[in-house]
């Protein structure tokens, strides 16, 4: 058995994303309140007490709102670069300094039977990353919170067998939306975030012979629809010959349900 995973809540609101074994399982960001984060786990039928750590993507506060008080609630270690925790440090409250981790942006560390991998992403925040995760022959990418999917990137999360990826407005509803207009230049720029078309052909590139699942992640409240993100992901797909729910599934998530969890 491999790796397992579960999008806890993916959105504007707040994001989390579970990842296990057999032996040990993480969480990567705590978007929501300690109280929430702890019904999410409900949702799965899963402990946060058995969590062996918390991976930061980055200091935006819908991805630290409760690593602070699931950290010192749950005597958690917290694992981020240096800038990360330099920029969040104050948002999180006081942590106990052998909770404390610093992980090198680009650097693998391995927990247990799990090996993690930090990579770059194109976000404003001090230093944002996305994280592969390698158990065996199984490898899961999670890529969220990036104005664009560069070559570097998508050479390092290729052929993974499921994907978390950002699929964050309708280019149309963000342009026609009540954001003001200083709002949507910024997530339109190369530090914002992709639209659903610009992931999809990104996804295009990176999905492998082994590749079953992509979670359609971080939809924007405002400036997207489920439907809208899956139309596109479904329709740039299939006319790069990949055949969505032959070839590859895609799944929804959402700022408040967590997916099942999917075993690759």
């Amino acid at each position: 058995m491999g790796l397992h995973f579960s999008v806890l809540a993916s959105g504007s609101t707040g994001n989390a994303l579970y990842v296990g074994t057999e032996k040990k399982s993480l969480l990567v960001d705590a978007g929501l309140s300690g109280k929430a984060m702890e019904g999410l786990f409900a949702q799965i039928e899963k402990k946060i007490e058995d969590i062996e750590g918390i991976f930061i993507t980055h200091e935006h506060i819908d991805h630290i709102r409760g690593v602070g008080v699931l950290a010192r609630r749950y005597k958690l270690p917290i694992y981020a670069n240096e800038k990360t925790w330099k920029a969040m440090d104050d948002m999180i409250g006081t942590i106990p300094t052998e909770q404390k981790f610093i992980l090198p942006l680009g650097s693998r560390i391995q927990i247990a039977d799990i090996e993690i991998e930090s990579f770059g992403i194109s976000h404003d925040a001090a230093e944002p990353v996305g994280y592969v995760f390698y158990q065996g022959s199984s490898k899961l990418a999670s890529i969220t919170d990036t104005g664009y999917v560069s070559d570097k990137m998508k050479g390092i999360i290729e052929h993974a067998d499921a994907f978390v990826f950002e699929s964050n407005h309708d280019v149309e509803m963000l342009r026609m939306g009540r954001y003001p207009w200083s709002v949507k230049q910024r997530i339109l720029g190369d530090f914002g975030h992709v639209s659903n078309e610009d992931a999809a052909l990104a996804m295009a590139d990176v999905i492998g012979p082994k590749t079953k699942s992509i979670y359609l992640a971080h939809l924007s409240q405002d400036n997207n629809m489920k439907d809208l993100a899956r139309m596109a992901a479904q329709q740039i797909l299939e006319q790069k010959d990949i055949a969505v729910g032959v070839d590859v599934t895609l799944y929804d998530t959402d700022p408040k349900v967590a997916t099942a969890i999917q075993y690759i």
